[in-house]
């Protein structure tokens, strides 16, 4: 298995983990906060919440490092974004990732602060998720794109 194939499972797998986390805390939780009690639904999140800290960096430190192994073997069509659809969508793809990156800091700086709470926190999550949701799209489209 060549070092490429490996890179594309393991960004494939972080992927799913956490895009799959992002599902939940949008959907699942935010569909929950209607018809659960506040203060149980605050312990689970709480409890969630601690988990995913303690998680989710491994996760995108995963994610991204695959994702820079697979970005440098497609860095010839990166030079030229606008040459041929794959190499548009890929940089769309990669542009959207680095904003999610972006979240995630903002989430971790507003988590130790205090301010990652109610709605500024809901806003957040569908944020991501919508970016999520996007590269997921993207991606399925750079293969229909004939790469």
């Amino acid at each position: 298995m060549s070092s490429y194939s490996v890179a594309q499972l393991l960004h494939l797998l972080a992927a799913i983990a956490f895009a799959g986390t992002v599902f939940f805390e949008v959907v699942m939780l935010g569909g929950a906060r209607r018809h659960a009690p506040h203060e149980a639904l605050h312990a689970v999140e709480s409890a969630i919440g601690r988990r995913a800290v303690a998680v989710m960096p491994w996760v995108l430190l995963v994610l991204y490092a695959a994702g820079l192994v697979l970005a440098w073997h497609h860095r010839g069509a990166l030079a030229h974004p606008l040459a041929s659809g794959f190499a548009l969508l890929l940089t769309i793809k990669i542009a959207l990732a680095l904003s999610v990156l972006g979240h995630f800091a903002t989430a971790m700086r507003w988590r130790r602060s205090g301010r990652l709470r109610g709605r500024s926190s809901r806003r957040l999550h569908l944020s991501v998720f919508v970016h999520v949701l996007a590269i997921v799209v993207l991606a399925k489209a750079m293969f229909l794109a004939g790469w």
